[in-house]
């Protein structure tokens, strides 16, 4: 058996599964629990030339999320970093309600304008034609998700790598830092989400 999607190195024959519960393990969305569950954002490609801002979405301007966005202005988010130059680049990962992106998730801001140094995961792919790379495809860029969960807690990712390249931008006076910072100070709040 071999493994699908972006891997550092194959098993031998045999270690696909679990030695206790005999589960089969491996990338979590061949085994029914895409990452999008979880996450609200799972890998869609990876390059390692340069990083992308993110530009907001009509969704960023809903009430639920006035606490990641409180003092931040403009709609181009991160379009600097040490990673590329910006906040989104190296391994991005985007939502997929077909794969399990909450439907209640805000999908915040999303990055583009990736370069064809960006190509889809194996996963997502039928037939790997040139058309699947970041100038072709829609599919690759990275989602800034949030969303409630059960018992009044939240998610947030930023579906980059290269976000915490672009924290210290400026001594951490940017708009990322304060994003982050908005984002920790209300998740450390004891009040649960709505």
């Amino acid at each position: 058996m071999r493994s699908s999607g972006i891997r550092g190195w194959e098993p031998g024959t045999g270690n696909y599964w679990h030695q206790f519960t005999d589960e089969l393990g491996g990338l979590w969305r061949r085994i029914g629990r895409a990452p999008q569950q979880v996450f609200g954002v799972g890998m869609t490609a990876q390059g390692f030339d340069l990083s992308s801002p993110y530009l907001r979405n009509p969704s960023s301007h809903d009430p639920r999320a006035a606490f990641i966005f409180d003092g931040i202005q403009g709609d181009i988010l991160g379009d600097f970093g040490l990673n590329g130059g910006g906040a989104a680049g190296n391994e991005i990962d985007r939502a997929d309600f077909s794969l399990g992106t909450p439907p209640h998730a805000l999908v915040l801001a999303s990055s583009r304008l990736h370069t064809d140094v960006y190509l889809m995961t194996p996963e997502d792919l039928l037939d790997p034609t040139p058309t699947w790379s970041g100038t072709q495809c829609d599919l690759i860029r990275a989602d800034m998700v949030f969303f409630e969960t059960q018992d009044g807690g939240a998610v947030f990712s930023t579906g980059s790598i290269a976000w915490a390249g672009a924290l210290a931008w400026n001594g951490y006076d940017n708009h990322i830092a304060a994003i982050t910072e908005n984002v920790i100070r209300r998740f450390a709040d004891e009040t649960p989400f709505g």
